[in-house]
């Protein structure tokens, strides 16, 4: 089976809300995590930037689901607006992260729903991680750490 078909047949196992749902969320993450808060003034490019970066990784896993999700993600390249719910603000996305959650446990392999989880917490690990470095030798903003406590906990990953 070749990729493109591989990657048809995973979204063809969810609604189109569903898969909406798992291709939008890690957007949403970069969006929630890197925008200034207590911890950083302001948003930070490098931090988006490491946020793209990480899901651009997701190309490499060993997740099927994940590299389908990757694939719809850069497929998007026609301009048009995501018909889903933007990003939203933290409470947003962590019910959203729940969301996936229970999707995830009604349509997925197991492996594949616990790397998707994963792989999402990774993505706003990286951009807080590269948030709080803005100030040399910085440890992770108490800020950062809670919101990836939180995002863990959305996704069943605590």
């Amino acid at each position: 089976m070749s990729e493109r078909s591989a990657q048809v047949t995973i979204a063809a196992g969810y609604s189109a809300t569903e898969w909406e749902l798992l291709t939008g969320l890690p957007g949403r993450v970069i969006v929630v995590a890197a925008r200034s808060g207590p911890g950083h003034a302001y948003p930070s490019v490098a931090a988006g930037l490491a946020g793209l970066d990480a899901v651009a990784a997701g190309r490499v896993f060993d997740s099927d689901l994940i590299r389908a999700v990757v694939a719809a993600i850069y497929a998007r390249h026609d301009g048009a607006p995501e018909t889903g719910v933007g990003p939203g603000d933290g409470a947003d996305l962590l019910a959203a992260c729940r969301t996936a959650v229970r999707v995830l446990e009604r349509r997925a392999d197991p492996a594949d729903s616990a790397a998707y989880r994963q792989w999402v917490q990774s993505v706003g690990a990286r951009v807080c991680r590269t948030a709080s470095a803005v100030v040399p030798d910085a440890a992770l903003d108490p800020a950062d750490r809670r919101f990836l406590d939180r995002l863990g906990g959305a996704l069943a990953l605590r």
